[in-house]
């Protein structure tokens, strides 16, 4: 099976899926534009998750007026200018969803210590649009259906996730390692599965998360199944 050649579309989702830190640029009282760093997740879809203080300068601008933007990049690969990223473009509001909550905390090792705090909230972002920079000549704009992932077909899939991932980092921890060192080209290391969707799955070795993109859009448990284990022979024929 050979690698499906990434399309503008899985260039601004894989640079949004394998993000762990983000930009979040707000609006001041007096309209000035203000940046400050968050950690960053994503939900089922792909929307951005956030945790944040209600006692931070970005969170009362947010609550003030919803109108946010969110960067992520790849980091620490060489050049940052050179490097790609995407710039998203929505609204913030909070979320009590439990899958939120959940994927959030797989994916930010110090997301259960912030959250005991009294003053701390998780926030889902609406994406109305972006802007890609994914290198030397490869600048677009995307849309909400570009850096999303449809889920409503592919409910029993999204419903499984949990035992999925559980029961391949509890027994295929091997696998896990494999699709990241042979696949992505990865450090070897002790990479975990720390969610999937129909579009790919997410590893995550400390706080550094990859992206495995399907070759096809899987919808159910067995065809997860199925993809994942060609792309398994294909990671040890590596």
């Amino acid at each position: 099976m050979k690698p499906r050649k990434l399309s503008q579309a899985d260039i601004a989702k894989k640079l949004l899926r394998e993000a762990r830190v983000a930009s979040l640029g707000t609006l001041m009282p007096n309209g000035t534009p203000f940046v400050s760093l968050v950690g960053v997740a994503t939900a089922h879809d792909g929307s951005p998750l956030l945790l944040i203080s209600g006692l931070a300068v970005h969170t009362k601008n947010a609550l003030r007026d919803n109108r946010v933007s969110l960067m992520v990049d790849e980091r620490g690969h060489g050049n940052p200018l050179a490097n790609g990223r995407l710039s998203l473009t929505g609204t913030l509001a909070v979320t009590t969803d439990e899958e939120d909550i959940r994927r959030y905390q797989a994916r930010q090792p110090d997301a259960r210590v912030y959250a005991s705090i009294h003053d701390f909230a998780y926030y889902k972002m609406v994406v109305d649009g972006g802007h890609v920079v994914g290198g030397f000549g490869r600048i677009f704009d995307v849309t909400p259906d570009d850096v999303l992932t449809k889920i409503d077909d592919a409910q029993k899939f999204v419903k499984a996730e949990v035992d999925f991932v559980t029961h391949l980092n509890e027994d295929h921890a091997d696998t896990c390692r494999l699709y990241a060192t042979k696949l992505l080209g990865a450090k070897d290391g002790e990479w975990k599965c720390v969610g999937c969707d129909p579009d790919g799955l997410d590893l995550q070795l400390g706080r550094t998360g990859l992206r495995l993109v399907f070759p096809r859009k899987v919808r159910t448990p067995g065809a997860l199944r199925k993809v994942l284990k060609e792309l398994a022979d294909q990671a040890r024929a590596a």
